[in-house]
């Protein structure tokens, strides 16, 4: 009998799949990562995958090490994909992988199953992150496999499988998007959302924010703090990462802040929809860019930003377990040993204004910086400076002039 690990989720999918694999003759071990996402009761969903057949059933809470050890080292980076998208599911799977994988150590499994599709990027991450951790496990995805496909071609048949098995699944009628969520964000793509005439705000029944035109009329601050990097307190009282992530996504959320609407590139190459919002997250990487503004090295920053497009690429393509990526978490925490200090936001109707920030490293001195007279910059040096830099543009402007 062949030992699997199945990546569940107590959803319709993975029940299905459950069962199909036991039917099959595997030893199934399921696991639930718990990362902040909601749905039926923990027993409730444990229960159900014990009555399927489940050899053992395993419920993991990795809240916590996901805004930690995941979320957080990609802030430092400011990693956004394609602009605007703070990579919130791609920063979940590698997580879900490692914390799956180390189950199938302990059972002796041989094979890992998950329920991505072959259309989207999470194949990637899940298979990318078992070659890095666990290269001799064999991953298995139904959903790219001919015999999954011809005994489930839809919804309807999933949903007549599990009625014959036994298997309770919470009604699944059509929706007009399919959504994903966990403690950083909520995803929304697919169904009506592929119709790009279709208002995604307007469409989508948003969770954990307000709109901008809901929310209250007297703006809301909050000061947040950090230590070499790290976000530590909100209001001044200290928190774990969760506890920041959470709070934060509650102020963000009343106040309307961390929605958008983006057509994306997918690691497969096509083009999809996805609407997202992140409020606490959205909040975390405002509030950290102005400490770096004030801690940071030109040079050091204007290096990190260049290199920021390529973390994102990597986050999203599912490559966290790369030594290219292992060496660039290195460099971040490194060069933000001296991003401490707090900083004081005003948040109002989807908007964020940026009110005090302070650090006891800041680089930034008013006598050098001030525009009024005196201080202590001697603006006679820049005669000599603006010359040096000027010199390869006078020698390109008199070849030109007087071709010598």
């Amino acid at each position: 009998m062949t030992v699997c690990v199945l990546a569940y989720s107590g959803g319709l999918d993975t029940s299905c799949m459950l069962g199909w694999l036991i039917d099959r003759g595997y030893e199934v071990h399921a696991v639930y990562v718990d990362l902040g996402q909601p749905g039926e009761d923990r027993q409730v969903m444990k229960d159900k995958a014990t009555k399927i057949g489940a050899k053992s059933v395993r419920m993991i809470d990795a809240r916590e090490e996901l805004c930690r050890d995941f979320a957080f080292p990609v802030l430092m980076w400011q990693a956004k994909y394609e602009g605007p998208y703070l990579l919130g599911t791609s920063i979940a799977r590698p997580l879900i992988s490692k914390k799956i994988l180390e189950i199938a150590e302990e059972v002796g499994a041989e094979v890992y199953v998950h329920g991505a599709t072959g259309k989207g990027n999470d194949q990637c991450r899940f298979q990318l992150a078992a070659e890095a951790l666990r290269p001799d496990i064999k991953v298995y995805a139904p959903w790219r496999t001919p015999e999954w496909r011809e005994s489930f071609p839809g919804r309807i048949e999933m949903l007549d499988y599990c009625k014959e098995r036994g298997i309770p699944v919470k009604a699944t009628t059509s929706k007009p998007y399919s959504s994903d969520e966990n403690v950083l964000h909520i995803s929304y793509e697919a169904g009506e959302l592929e119709k790009l005439d279709v208002c995604g705000v307007d469409l989508v029944d948003f969770e954990m924010t307000v709109s901008p035109e809901e929310a209250p009329e007297k703006p809301e601050e909050v000061t947040i703090s950090f230590e070499a990097g790290v976000p530590t307190k909100v209001n001044g009282q200290a928190c774990s990462a969760l506890d920041i992530v959470e709070q934060l996504n509650q102020i963000g959320g009343r106040n309307g802040v961390g929605r958008i609407d983006i057509i994306e590139n997918r690691f497969v190459g096509m083009k999809s929809r996805g609407v997202y919002e992140a409020p606490g997250m959205t909040l975390l990487y405002e509030a950290a860019a102005h400490i770096e503004q004030l801690t940071l090295d030109r040079d050091l920053v204007h290096l990190r930003d260049s290199l920021a497009p390529v973390v994102a690429e990597m986050v999203y393509y599912g490559f966290w377990y790369a030594a290219k990526f292992e060496a660039l978490l290195a460099f971040i925490r490194q060069s933000h040993q001296v991003v401490t200090g707090e900083v004081k936001l005003r948040l109002y109707k989807g908007n964020v204004t940026v009110l005090e920030r302070s650090s006891p490293n800041s680089l930034y001195d008013e006598g050098i910086a001030t525009m009024e007279a005196g201080g202590t910059y001697n603006q006679d040096d820049a005669e000599g400076f603006i010359r040096i830099q000027g010199l390869p543009y006078r020698v390109q402007g008199m070849l030109r002039k007087f071709g010598k």
